[in-house]
């Protein structure tokens, strides 16, 4: 008997032991929910609209190459009258992609529509494409009602996507003052699905960076920019991205 009540008292300690052992693998658990769900609720948010931003950056380079390629594509001899050689208005300029959208060319040659000001994607036009009519200098907007295709509004936390056709090839990009840790990431991120060479992150927070080799362009100080290269020459100037500098062998 006195064996029999030894062994229960045994087996008793093994199945609290075992019990023990679950309670503490449950607290564990509970622990790192806790953890998780305790994350700053503007840290979850900041990481969220970082991760949105990017998708929706994707999503509108697709749209922008696209349409740029159909004009390259429906329009091939461009412009002739686009002074691109050296020293003109858009030197080293491809004249049958959209020249850039504040070159002087739209004043210099009486065409319809007024210099935008700016380097806005959104104002680019289509070299060859005059809606009808006989006169190489009316531009088509790429963009625009006529032509069935609209520019979306920029990325939240970005600025608008801007535009450059020059002596480094053509490109665009966009840029953004919001520096936190997920938006920088997030792009690095992006950056792998493309080319080497076809994109890359400009880290600008310490300082503005050159985009190109006649330094008139910059990603200004205290932003990252993100850039999509169409084609780039030999002069081109690529800044290499945070995470990755293999661009550093580029163009």
């Amino acid at each position: 008997m006195r064996d029999l009540n030894a062994y229960n008292n045994k087996a008793r300690a093994g199945e609290q032991g075992s019990a023990l052992v679950y309670i503490l693998i449950a607290i564990a658990l509970l622990a790192a929910l806790t953890v998780t769900f305790m994350e700053p609720s503007s840290q979850q948010t900041s990481s969220q609209g970082s991760f949105k931003a990017i998708s929706s950056i994707e999503a509108q380079i697709d749209s922008i190459r696209s349409a740029i390629q159909e004009c390259v594509l429906t329009y091939p001899a461009g412009d002739s009258l686009i002074d691109n050689g050296v020293g003109g208005d858009d030197e080293g300029a491809r004249d049958n992609y959209p020249i850039n959208p504040n070159s002087n060319y739209y004043s210099a040659n009486a065409a319809p529509y007024d210099q935008s000001g700016d380097r806005l994607v959104k104002n680019i036009r289509c070299p060859g494409n005059n809606g009808g009519v006989g006169n190489e200098s009316k531009h088509e907007k790429i963009f625009s009602s006529s032509a069935g295709r609209f520019m979306p509004t920029a990325p939240a936390l970005f600025n608008d996507w801007q535009y450059y056709n020059g002596n480094d090839g053509v490109f665009f990009w966009i840029e953004t003052d919001k520096t936190d840790a997920f938006l920088v990431s997030a792009l690095d991120k992006l950056d792998t699905k493309f080319a080497t060479c076809e994109t890359d992150v400009i880290d600008a927070t310490s300082a503005a960076k050159d985009l190109d080799s006649d330094a008139t362009l910059t990603c200004p100080s205290g932003s990252v920019c993100f850039r999509v290269w169409m084609f780039s020459k030999a002069t081109a100037v690529f800044n290499g991205d945070t995470t990755d500098t293999s661009e550093a062998t580029c163009p």
